[in-house]
């Protein structure tokens, strides 16, 4: 008989290969596998969350001992009860390979260890551990009420205590003295600190990219830096800010901040609203991006700006550059009429580029990049009037 190489184990696609519990069981587990998969198509995974709730509890102190020297040929051994530990604090911290708040979307209470409670042969508890919460630069800390700020971490490695653990409690040695030596008396620690705030943040970036949902602001942002935001046919694609370094030359860049485009009454809630503005608010500059393909290019600058002085006069007054962006699609007597005006509704130069083609978008980055140095130099130059800090 002659001897068969291929291979003879029973398929799963035939119930009558295997035995009928097995096909069943591979069935439900197949069936579940899908239906994950589904879900998960369906629902995809946040990936930035620029606004979370979390709660926090430092450590409780440590009681104090209440003990006695109890020792063999001692005589009036005295109290020798140690204090307790004092409990951990809980700190939040602003670190740099962080840009979203996601991680603190499942879990939101932090609790400090608690210390240790004294001992006898005046053995003090051990402390607990300080719990640090890491934050991305650029993180606002606000009270319960959403309202009151107490910490703005905008530098790397920027430390704000959230709460404070308690202190440890006095044991009975603490109460010795000639006319009471020998105290019964040792102290409970202090209380843990509970507290519930809000985390807020806003990017770090040096110019900020705002517009009309489909102005091409992703499609400028993809042309110019490494990032790869979603690009479609269709308003609101982007849903959440994106960033993307752009290289000037050799050791210049700055970093340029695509938040979701504004329309018509974005201050009172339209469309996805103006709280991404937030994310532009410490840019040093904005870059204007009006799409030429519109009808009243005028008109639709107005309604930016308007949205742009609803949400805070401070933003309204950075300095901005204006563009007429996809100049690609039109005819230069189009791009002449258009830019002419959109530069008397500005009052300012008007930029004519395209960033599917990279039309004059080099000029435009260097006039940026003289922008952010510009700021940069002026964050990092001291104050008038206020004295080095001397260093030995």
């Amino acid at each position: 008989m002659p001897i068969s190489l291929t291979s003879s184990a029973p398929s799963l696609k035939s119930p009558c290969s295997i035995d009928n519990d097995t096909y069943q069981r591979t069935q439900r587990l197949q069936s579940r596998a899908g239906g994950q998969d589904r879900r998960a198509r369906y629902n995809p995974p946040m990936k930035f969350l620029d606004r979370t709730k979390i709660y926090v509890e430092s450590g409780a102190g440590g009681r104090g001992c209440l003990s006695f020297r109890r020792e063999k040929f001692i005589q009036f051994g005295g109290p020798n009860g140690g204090d307790g530990g004092a409990g951990g604090h809980v700190w939040a911290e602003a670190v740099e390979n962080l840009n979203t708040l996601i991680d603190y979307r499942y879990k939101q209470h932090f609790k400090a260890k608690p210390g240790r409670p004294g001992e006898g042969a005046n053995r003090t508890g051990a402390g607990g551990d300080d719990l640090t919460i890491k934050v991305p630069v650029g993180t606002q800390i606000f009270e319960e009420d959403e309202q009151t700020l107490i910490a703005d971490l905008d530098t790397p490695g920027e430390l704000f205590l959230l709460a404070k653990g308690g202190n440890g409690g006095f044991g009975n040695a603490r109460f010795k003295s000639s006319t009471n030596q020998a105290p019964r008396r040792a102290n409970p620690g202090y209380p843990a600190e509970k507290r519930t705030v809000w985390l807020r943040l806003k990017l770090i970036a040096d110019v900020g990219l705002v517009g009309l949902p489909n102005a091409g602001k992703s499609t400028f942002l993809a042309a110019v830096s490494a990032a790869k935001p979603k690009i479609a046919d269709y308003p609101f694609t982007t849903l959440h800010p994106n960033l993307g370094v752009v290289r000037v030359g050799e050791g210049h860049s700055f970093v340029l901040a695509d938040i979701p485009g504004l329309i018509e009454g974005a201050h009172e809630g339209a469309g996805i609203g103006d709280r991404f503005l937030g994310h532009v608010e410490r840019c040093a500059g904005l870059l204007h991006l009006v799409d030429g393909t519109e009808d009243d290019p005028a008109g639709v600058y107005i309604t930016i700006r308007r949205e742009l002085a609803a949400y805070s006069a401070l933003l309204a007054e950075k300095p901005e550059f204006v563009a007429l962006n996809k100049i690609d699609a039109l005819s230069d007597e189009e791009i002449e009429e258009k830019a002419a005006a959109l530069e008397k509704a500005a009052g300012a130069p008007i930029r004519r580029l395209s960033g599917a083609t990279s039309a004059g978008v080099k000029p435009l980055l260097g006039e940026l990049m003289t922008l952010s140095n510009k700021m940069r130099k002026a964050a990092a130059a001291p104050a008038q009037g206020e004295q080095p800090a001397w260093i030995p």
